[in-house]
């Protein structure tokens, strides 16, 4: 929850950083893409380094070093340098993020993940509000600073909680570090030898370019006429996303009954027509989109990850990792290239540009992510080698 609140804190305040550092909406909205680009590149080197140093170790470490990276951006003195402490948070994300789902799927053993990792995904979706909504609210009563500075107590109150709640699970047999990152990147890239895995990957990144570059520059929408909502009242768009706090354990739980392939199918069909209705002119029909994309995102996004987990045989925390960095390079994208389509076309720009991705998504998801029998995962779904 934290780290995904730290990720996306500055969303609703993007037109208030427009105002102050005198920036367009393309540029303000670098404040996301910073983060994101980081976490896109990094992400594939915490799957071998959890294995490595131990995952609790690696999440523990990453959260305290984020609450640093956190506070540091409350006192940026120039938008410069807020960008720059923006990617080093994102440095230290996949430290919780890339890691969690391998630690959650070993947890289990050789039982399938799919509805722990459903909740886990609520959890994050949860994150997800409390940081759009929290950092607008703490940012109309004082300022965008004070909300790196709450945030940054947060993720300290995580990180310590992972340190004392969250059993360690031992660390692997390499002691190498050198090679074993090489080894453990040779069979990270055996992962693109399978098409079922390249059509996950892809799906993870369309999905997240339609989700965030949709709420990236919806507050630019809203906070301009007709609507001039505040900060404040932007914010509270975002609890949209307690629509995917109850859709994600849902559809985890429905994995296991249901082919994955189909729940993805859907999901990203819901997504299209979310984005489809914040076309409309009515603000209660934005806002119904909003709700309807979420349902959609986060019915895909719960699904995704367990599909990487459980179709990858063998380096499943570097397919783990492969599929977060992929699905960062489409936030990247997606809280940049919109924005070219805002300032030429306006919202329906935006609205196209990401239909377009989450169609592409549905495509590679349909056609690809197949699970043999259909049910059928590999013999061994233990996520540690």
């Amino acid at each position: 929850m934290a780290v995904f609140a730290d990720m996306y804190l500055t969303q609703p305040l993007l037109p208030a950083l427009s105002r102050e550092f005198g920036v367009s909406a393309t540029a303000a909205s670098t404040t996301i893409s910073a983060v994101v680009l980081t976490i896109a590149l990094v992400s594939s080197g915490y799957g071998p380094l959890g294995e490595v140093a131990g995952q609790k170790n690696v999440m523990v470490g990453g959260a305290t070093l984020l609450a640093a990276a956190t506070l540091g951006c409350a006192f940026a003195p120039n938008f410069e340098v807020l960008v720059g402490l923006r990617a080093l948070q994102g440095l230290f994300v996949p430290a919780v993020s890339a890691v969690a789902v391998a630690y959650l799927g070993a947890l289990r053993g050789r039982r399938d993940p799919g509805s722990l990792v459903g909740i886990y995904i609520g959890a994050t979706v949860l994150g997800g509000l409390f940081g759009r909504v929290g950092s607008g609210l703490i940012a109309d009563a004082f300022s965008w600073r004070a909300s790196f500075v709450v945030f940054t107590f947060v993720t300290l109150a995580a990180a310590l909680a992972l340190a004392l709640a969250v059993p360690a699970r031992p660390a692997g047999s390499r002691t190498n570090f050198g090679k074993a990152f090489r080894s453990a990147y040779a069979e990270m890239g055996e992962h693109f030898s399978d098409s079922r895995l390249l059509g996950a990957f892809v799906a993870g990144a369309t999905l997240f370019f339609g989700f965030i570059g949709l709420f990236t520059y919806l507050p630019y929408l809203l906070s301009a006429p007709p609507y001039s909502l505040s900060t404040a009242a932007v914010a509270w768009i975002y609890a949209s996303y307690l629509a995917g706090v109850f859709t994600a354990p849902l559809a985890g739980r429905l994995s296991e009954r249901v082919p994955r392939r189909a729940l993805m199918g859907a999901g990203f069909v819901i997504a299209l027509a979310g984005v489809a209705l914040t076309t409309a002119h009515a603000l209660a029909a934005i806002v119904s989109g909003t709700i309807v994309l979420c349902i959609g995102m986060f019915t895909a996004q719960a699904i995704a990850p367990a599909y990487v987990n459980v179709t990858a045989r063998a380096a499943k925390g570097g397919a783990n990792a492969l599929y977060q960095a992929f699905y960062y390079v489409g936030a990247v994208l997606g809280s940049t290239l919109p924005g070219l389509a805002w300032e030429r076309f306006g919202w329906s720009g935006v609205a196209l540009t990401c239909g377009a991705s989450l169609g592409i998504g549905l495509v590679a998801s349909v056609a690809f992510c197949y699970e043999g029998d259909e049910r059928g995962a590999p013999p061994d779904l233990a996520l540690s080698r």
